[in-house]
């Protein structure tokens, strides 16, 4: 957005752009079976599993026609893949990334990311403490969003790079966040608690907590003790009383012992009990799985949802750095001009003496007199103002200030103890401090109230406007699975209309023009229900002709290609045709509409029937007429003879109430 680069605001470069596809990012503990998932998914080998740590590097895995590895170079430096941002973090990182194309596998439609499994070092890892620097809570903290303190003092670079900071960059743009947590260390690990604390802060919407290896269990009283340590250790970092639900599963076990019993082990009894057991128990843990798997699968589905999210969240942080700066602004720009005035004053009364001595012939030594004392007061006043500025612009900038700023252009929300505008302001004053210090009152640039009505606009019209346009093409899309009676482990479709809809998030701009409103009629008397105004909104919604088709050749470019060949599944088949339709509809009313501008359309289009004769007609008196005070439309005709033709009625209509006129905008143009 421009207006965040001009005001240096907390969004940073290049926030809103996503990957190429949508992605799932796992995190957690070494050993916890982090690899083995991510090869139950794709269902082939990729990743290396085994006890002991066995990968340093974050490994993102695409679909694509054959085979291919790239180093992290190549990666970070593809345009079209979406990881150009990891830069930021350093040459360290980078050459601990690295891309693997895979064919064959089962998501065609969706990336997963691996990442390096957490241990504790000698070394502490910096704080737990729920009071640290740049946490307030577990629904946001105070870091801004897209933004990452990498300087010494907060980053934790026991690794050669922010890892805290890196993760968080994943999980900002990941669509599904797993944490994988293993019976040996449910929760133990410093790292993993460091890292739910200061990286995956606010993104609870998203994140799946993972108990895995659940069938390892040798005695019930075990998995007690693991799932109550794991709950104790989450409660130190998640300061709520309700915890989030911990997905406990297990992966299918490839091998079986002799005699074809299952190679899980029983949980504290024997004979038949513990095989009944053991059956029931892993039947709950294959469920849970397939529920985890369900959320995975969800990934590009929940892409469209996440774009929408991120771009409110991004418009409200935005919106509230520039109300609060501007007021910050506005006030040390008044006290600056009250100096300036004040400086003006004495350097004009000066100026009048020394004229009127010049008119009046006073001697010349009381005119130098006084233009030497202006001067020098003029000098002196300056000088002393540009101290007290200076003391001005430290107190405008100081914490309290700024949070009476907030408390000043946010009355209603303070007074309402709105929770959500309380977060959002806790995430930005430290940035929004730090970009008035860096820039200077004096020289920030000032917001107008175009650009904040054009930011509340997007807040109010376009955001809903593209979340009902979302929650419509995903209910389309679960009822086509429905009648094609999709098997539970088929993909889902991340089909054009997703991509349409992604793509008009993706491209909204600040000076995006609204809708067109429809006619307002004119107002009766100044009666409450006269003062209600209607409006005639056309059927055809020109938005949408707007929107661009999403480019199909984008998945052919960069490292990554997708080949759309005879295998395409149905439902994406009765998508293109209904798209079709779609546009055939659009044409075909954009031609009734410039037929109608041409006087050759429809003349009766657009017309409304009267209340009492239920003639159709293209103007209509809003009114009440009878006994029971209820407002009906009338035609011209009928009004005559409830109103007996006057506006304001007679005597003998004492029911009439006159309420406003209707005009039909589409009526035909004669020419």
């Amino acid at each position: 957005m421009p207006l965040n680069s001009t005001l240096r605001g907390p969004l940073t470069k290049g926030s809103d752009r996503g990957t190429s596809l949508p992605f799932v990012f796992l995190v957690g503990n070494h050993s916890s079976g982090k690899s083995s998932f991510i090869n139950y998914v794709l269902g082939r080998k990729v990743q290396t599993a085994g006890v002991a740590p066995t990968d340093d590097c974050f490994t993102v895995i695409a679909p694509g026609p054959k085979d291919v590895d790239q180093d992290g170079p190549a990666l970070v430096g593809d345009p079209d893949i979406g990881f150009a941002g990891l830069r930021q973090f350093g040459p360290t990182l980078i050459h601990h990334a690295q891309l693997k194309v895979r064919s064959g596998i089962n998501t065609t439609n969706f990336m997963m990311v691996d990442s390096p499994g957490m241990i504790d070092s000698p070394v502490s890892s910096g704080g737990m403490s729920i009071t640290s620097p740049g946490y307030s809570g577990w629904a946001g903290g105070s870091t801004p969003n897209n933004s990452y303190n990498t300087s010494s003092s907060a980053a934790v670079m026991d690794r050669g790079y922010d890892f805290q900071g890196v993760v968080r960059w994943f999980a900002e743009r990941a669509d599904v966040v797993l944490l994988f947590f293993d019976p040996d260390k449910p929760g133990t690990t410093g790292e993993t608690l460091s890292i739910l604390l200061h990286s995956l802060g606010g993104m609870d919407h998203k994140l799946l907590i993972v108990l895995n290896k659940a069938d390892q269990f040798r005695k019930i009283h075990d998995f007690a003790r693991a799932y109550g340590s794991l709950c104790w250790n989450l409660s130190k970092v998640i300061p709520r009383k309700d915890l989030p639900r911990i997905f406990t599963m297990c992966l299918p076990v490839a091998s079986t012992k002799e005699g074809g019993e299952d190679n899980s082990s029983s949980i504290g009894v024997d004979g038949n009990a513990a095989d009944a057991l053991d059956r029931r128990a892993l039947a709950d843990l294959h469920q849970t799985r397939d529920d985890v798997l369900a959320e995975v699968m969800k990934a590009p589905k929940r892409r469209v949802d996440n774009v929408i999210t991120n771009l409110h969240d991004s418009v409200h942080l935005l919106l509230m750095h520039a109300v609060v700066a501007e007021d910050v602004r506005s006030r040390y720009s008044k006290r600056l001009w009250e100096n300036r005035i004040q400086e003006a004053s004495s350097l004009l009364l000066g100026a009048t003496l020394a004229g009127m001595g010049l008119y009046f012939n006073i001697p010349p030594q009381f005119t130098g007199g006084v233009v030497a004392a202006t001067v020098l007061g003029v000098g002196g006043i300056r000088l002393y103002n540009s101290s007290k500025l200076k003391d001005v612009e430290e107190q405008l900038l100081s914490s309290e200030e700024l949070g009476a700023s907030f408390q000043r252009t946010h009355p209603q929300e303070v007074s309402e103890a709105d929770e959500f505008y309380a977060s959002v302001w806790q995430r930005i004053r430290d940035p929004l401090r730090l970009s008035l210090w860096r820039t200077g009152l004096a020289d920030y640039p000032a917001v107008t109230k175009k650009e904040l009505k054009e930011l509340q606009r997007i807040l109010d019209v376009d955001i809903p406007r593209l979340r009902r346009k979302s929650s419509n093409r995903s209910g389309d899309s679960d009822r086509r699975d429905k009648n094609n009676n999709a098997n539970a482990n088929d993909q889902v479709e991340f089909g054009d209309d997703s991509l349409d809809l992604l793509g008009s998030v993706m491209g909204l701009r600040i000076a995006t023009a609204g809708a067109d409103s429809g006619e307002t009629i004119a107002e009766g008397e100044g009666e409450r229900e006269s003062n209600i105004q209607y409006q005639d909104v056309e059927e055809e919604n020109e938005e949408d002709e707007n929107v661009d088709d999403y480019d199909d050749s984008k998945s052919q470019t960069g490292s990554i290609s997708i080949d759309h060949d005879s295998t395409t599944p149905t439902p994406l088949l009765e998508h293109f045709d209904a798209k079709a339709q779609r546009k055939a509809e659009k044409k075909r009313k954009k031609a009734e509409r410039r037929a109608q501008k041409m006087g050759q359309g429809d003349p009766t289009a657009g017309q409304k029937r009267c209340t009492l004769c239920d003639n159709s007609v293209n103007l209509l008196i809003r009114c009440t007429y009878d006994s029971s005070g209820e407002w009906g439309m009338v035609c011209g005709k009928c009004w005559k003879s409830v109103s007996g033709g006057v506006v304001d009625g007679d005597d003998a209509h004492p029911h009439y109430r006159y309420g406003g006129l209707w005009k039909n905008r589409r009526a035909q143009q004669i020419t």
